[in-house]
């Protein structure tokens, strides 16, 4: 019988989850210790590799939340081969289940996909009933395991597990402190941020996210007090904001009020913030007062283009129009809105990125925008909504399996040749730490064909600057 109770049998593995302490481990850990085992977690976005809790264990999951980590994941797992060849290795999380076929086929034993946790345990519990002496990494030591739902392994697939879990309070005693993260940056003052979910998930079927595919449209609230018992960990731990991690915090709008309204009643000075549709943001703006008063300090809302064309394709049952009433809410409310983008689509003209760049600037959210969403290019991952849509087939390219993802082509060779020049603009200055304001105009500059010499700030240096988290937001 395999032994993997104890400490240290079993090892979790976070690669990249925006700089925040990753609920990727977290909420895994507080899983496996109330049944019984004793992981231990290692956060690479913040911790060196550390090839001695790799030895020790006996199952490593790594956890694949977004596209970065996934890249980051396959050579932490070539390590752990490396160094534990025994050792079994599960990939977890959104992309694992986008991914599953590759990443079997190239060292994994194990992929979970959608609500991870009762699976992950779940598997645990029958390795360690079924398990004799079988090397990793073969095809003996998956099937040993038999069949758990939403476990998918070699030849074996299982769709993700999407049914309500019984959640307890993430654990992170085992996790680096939450000042080695991103914080709010707001005027002079850095805050510690926390990270939590009130729901998982979303109903939204945006054909471009990595979402629809495995969660089809679902989403899963978390009650209430998990939440704040989790918000309360945090806030003993140092943070003095809370960013709330979910793919849409008004999914359920009427959970993420009551949310609210617990986190300011217990924790008056803490701040937040929270990630929201434009659409959401349009059908309730009565909330948006009562989030300002809470302490809400900005939101992010995934806008990616205004192009009429470009909206349609992707599904994001917003327009232009929209985009502006929604910063006009969210204004007068007092909370930042900052806009997340994808400019460079095989559908967007040099015209539609100069109109968001002159929209960005007549709305005064420079400041709103991280520079990195000038460069973002759509990313088409296997299993995407857009990979049988009619309107990508012109310009889709094959799977490229080991960046995860399909090649596409503008039909304007000179779109493909201005992206390059933005993100190495972009990159460039971020490691110069140039004002993002004057990375704004340069891009400008760029796109519209004059001279980046000549270019100056649009904006005074010395300004505050709307409220950010100091990690950009990107996948």
């Amino acid at each position: 019988m395999l032994n993997l109770r104890s400490p240290g049998a079993v090892l979790l593995v976070s690669c990249y989850e925006l700089g925040h302490q990753p609920l990727g481990v977290a909420l895994p850990l507080a899983f496996l210790e109330r049944a019984g085992f004793a992981p231990v977690a290692l956060d690479i976005s913040v911790e060196d590799f550390d090839p001695q809790k790799v030895a020790r264990a006996r199952f490593v999951g790594i956890s694949v939340p977004m596209h970065t980590a996934l890249r980051l994941g396959v050579r932490v797992a070539e390590r752990v081969r490396q160094i534990n060849p025994q050792a079994l290795i599960c990939f977890y999380g959104l992309y694992a289940a986008l991914n599953s076929e590759y990443l079997l086929e190239h060292g994994a034993d194990f992929c979970i996909g959608g609500e991870i946790e009762s699976p992950l345990v779940n598997l645990l519990e029958n390795l360690e009933r079924a398990w004799p002496t079988v090397a990793a990494g073969t095809d003996g030591a998956a099937t040993r395991a038999g069949s758990v739902t939403g476990v998918t392994r070699r030849g074996a697939a299982e769709a993700p597990y999407l049914r309500r879990l019984p959640y307890p309070v993430p654990s992170r005693a085992a996790l680096p402190m939450l000042s080695r993260y991103a914080c709010l940056e707001h005027g002079p003052e850095r805050r510690v941020t926390g990270y939590v979910e009130a729901s998982r998930g979303c109903l939204h079927l945006c054909t471009h996210c990595p979402i629809p595919p495995v969660y089809n449209g679902r989403f899963f609230a978390i009650p209430e007090h998990v939440v704040l018992d989790d918000i309360r960990s945090q806030v003993n731990a140092g943070a003095r904001h809370i960013t709330f991690g979910d793919p849409d915090f008004l999914n359920g709008p009427g959970h993420a009020l009551r949310v609210v309204r617990a986190l300011h009643a217990a924790f008056p000075e803490a701040s937040f913030d929270f990630t929201a549709k434009i659409e959401h943001i349009l059908k309730h703006p009565e909330l948006f007062p009562e989030f300002a008063a809470s302490g809400c300090l900005f939101m992010v809302s995934a806008v990616e283009s205004l192009s009429d064309t470009v909206l349609t394709i992707l599904d994001k049952n917003h327009t232009r129009q929209d985009v502006a009433r929604a910063l006009e809410i969210t204004r007068a409310a007092g909370i930042a809105l900052r806009p997340t983008w994808v400019p460079f689509t095989p559908w967007t003209t040099r015209d539609d990125y100069c109109e968001m760049l002159a929209f960005i600037a007549d709305e005064g959210v420079i400041d709103h925008v991280d520079p990195v969403q000038y460069s973002i290019r759509l990313l088409v991952p296997p299993g995407s909504y857009l990979v049988n849509h009619a309107a990508l087939l012109p310009h889709l390219g094959p799977l490229d399996q080991a960046s995860f993802s399909y090649r596409w082509v503008h039909p304007d060779p000179g779109m493909d040749g201005l992206q390059k020049q933005v993100a190495a603009l972009v990159e460039a200055d971020a490691k110069a730490a140039v004002d993002p304001a004057l990375t704004f105009a340069r891009v400008r500059a760029l796109a519209e064909g004059n001279e980046l010499e000549r270019v100056a700030s649009p904006l005074p240096a010395e300004r505050v600057r709307a409220p950010r988290l100091s990690e950009p937001w990107f996948c």
